[in-house]
């Protein structure tokens, strides 16, 4: 198959961000942040296959992973830190820094260190 008949290349960028300085009680409830990252990958164009969520137990942190037909979203949340990794990876037209804002305007920390990948088979 041509390169142009393709959906999705072995290309694309790799985001890992840290958010720190969030309030608790936005990192222990699977629900809402499975919703908030299957809202983040719609925003960027993404088409979501399947998640899965697990939390630790009341007011303890969540790891949670939204599969795509582009990649992955992933968090892991420490609520008695304040501190949530985030992990986004997308191939294709879909746009990961769309779905990292998203992130970051729900959640509101107070810092993002983030570090950026590119992916390609070359």
């Amino acid at each position: 198959m041509s390169e142009a008949g393709r959906v999705h290349l072995p290309a694309g960028s790799h985001l890992l961000a840290d958010l720190s300085g969030i309030e608790a009680g936005r990192l222990s409830d699977c629900d809402e942040l499975e919703a908030l990252l299957r809202s983040a990958a719609a925003a960027a164009g993404a088409r979501v296959l399947h998640s899965h969520f697990h939390g630790f137990g009341e007011g303890m942190g969540v790891t949670g992973v939204v599969l795509l037909a582009e990649s992955h979203i992933s968090i892991h949340t420490w609520p008695e830190d304040g501190f949530a990794a985030v992990d986004i990876f997308m191939c294709g037209a879909s746009q990961p820094q769309t779905a990292l804002d998203v992130i970051r305007t729900a959640l509101d920390p107070r810092r993002c260190q983030l570090n950026t990948i590119r992916r390609s088979a070359d």
